[in-house]
């Protein structure tokens, strides 16, 4: 585990809570995308095998997550809106550097990372909402955001020494601060 080095402000919080509809809009897009990631990802590389398991469980589970958001969102008559690009996710993508092990690296940590990112998310949005079941909902997304983190920080593990995880961690963390301190205050994850 890591710190993030840019907490996020009550005003997002406030944001999200003052328009939840929108904000389990984008919930449901982010899940249903992070499953996307985590098959591309196992079909990138076949020849790793804890990479082909990990994210075959991790797609299944995001897209469970993505299946209880969207019942929750028929509860309340939403739909799924048109997929839209992350701004947050497009950003860290750019840090991605070419070359085959310089790529893995950055792409296992940058999925740490983005998840450290959600779990510090849907944790304030549990702590926000009052005792129930969407509080229990979020309290179990956040637990399953900390578990990806540490997966993703695994396998880079797997593959590369510790001091060299550990600096390029670092700088990406320097970097993701950076972009999320200038993101705009919306009604969604990211």
């Amino acid at each position: 585990m890591f710190e993030l080095r840019y907490t996020t402000t009550p005003a997002w919080t406030q944001a999200v809570l003052d328009d939840f509809n929108a904000f389990l809009i984008d919930h449901a897009a982010a899940e249903k995308k992070a499953s996307g990631m985590a098959v591309s990802m196992l079909s990138h590389y076949p020849d790793k095998p804890d990479i082909v398991l990990a994210m075959s469980d991790l797609a299944i589970e995001e897209m469970a997550h993505f299946r209880e958001v969207i019942k929750i969102m028929i509860e309340r008559g939403l739909q799924l809106a048109p997929d839209t690009r992350d701004p947050y996710v497009n950003q860290l993508r750019k840090l991605s550097r070419a070359g085959t092990d310089v790529y893995l690296l950055d792409r296992l940590l940058l999925g740490s990372v983005i998840e450290a990112r959600g779990c510090e998310r849907f944790g304030l949005i549990a702590q926000a909402l009052p005792v129930g079941s969407m509080k229990d909902f979020y309290i179990a997304i956040a637990e399953s955001e900390s578990r990806h983190e540490d997966l993703f920080l695994k396998l880079a593990l797997n593959y590369f020494a510790e001091q060299t995880v550990t600096e390029r961690l670092n700088e990406i963390l320097d970097a993701e601060a950076e972009i999320v301190r200038q993101l705009p205050i919306v009604a969604a994850l990211h």
